[in-house]
């Protein structure tokens, strides 16, 4: 009987150790496919983390990771303008914001899930309107999780959470849209160490689009910087395309928004 149990005890504790191992090792894989880029490898990633975080449901890492994961792979089929973005982006949306609450709920003292909350609303408002959002109440909700990632940690992920608000700020319908507040955000995050890091490189085509709408010459002169500055941080196709309409005198206005 003892020996029946041991042997018991040492297969499931081989079952764990291996099982733990397999989700180390998926996690590993899924981290440097996001980091590689690429609409495939982001699609690879995402599937793995929504594995991971759909098998371990109560694990704060796999779920935020999950909802940064499905974030970028809709948010790269928006840039990449693909057929079929909107349906994908109004899908994975709101997967993504599902994910990132139940992180929030697992730890709600982190700004990863509510950062990641507020992105994942913003490519679904892009699917399906600005407006459509705001009836169904994701304004507050979506306003309170990025502040709050602000206040947790404005450094995260590159500053990230300052630029994301400041987006918030200039895309939100009127009345509530405040292209003042969203530019005071811009010149703190441009104050950062994080503003010369090719990765944030939108940051600057989102400056742009409100300095290109102001009066006067030198606002519209510093939009054209902007894009130029654009050119040289980034072999991205999708915002080398944008930059290059920024400079184009009718070419300012921004092209789609993000959350």
């Amino acid at each position: 009987m003892k020996t029946t149990v041991k042997i018991f005890i040492f297969v499931l504790f081989f079952f764990v150790g291996v099982s733990y191992s397999y989700a180390l090792e998926n996690q590993s894989k899924a981290d440097e496919l996001m980091s590689s880029g690429g609409i495939e490898n982001l699609k690879q990633a995402m599937e793995i983390y929504v594995g991971l975080a759909d098998n371990a449901p109560d694990n704060y890492e796999y779920n935020w990771k999950a909802a940064k994961a499905i974030w970028k792979y809709g948010f790269e089929t928006e840039k990449l303008d693909l057929p079929d973005w909107k349906d994908t982006c109004k899908v994975l949306g709101k997967k993504g914001m599902a994910y990132a609450e139940k992180a929030i709920s697992l730890g709600s003292d982190k700004p990863n899930a509510y950062l990641y909350y507020g992105r994942n609303v913003g490519i679904y408002a892009d699917a399906v309107s600005i407006l459509t959002a705001l009836k169904e109440g994701l304004k507050d909700k979506t306003q309170e999780n990025l502040e709050k990632a602000y206040k947790l940690d404005k450094t995260f992920e590159k500053g990230a959470p300052i630029y994301s608000l400041g987006r918030y700020w200039q895309l939100v319908p009127w009345p509530f849209m405040d292209k003042d507040k969203a530019m005071e955000l811009y010149r703190e995050f441009q104050k950062t160490e994080f503003y010369k890091d090719p990765a944030n490189v939108e940051a600057r085509v989102y400056m742009a689009e409100i300095l290109a709408e102001k009066w006067g010459d030198e606002p519209k002169a510093e939009a054209k910087t902007l894009a130029e500055e654009t050119l040289k941080m980034t072999n991205d196709k999708s915002w080398q395309k944008k930059a290059n309409d920024r400079k184009k005198p009718k070419g300012l206005n921004l092209w789609r928004k993000q959350g």
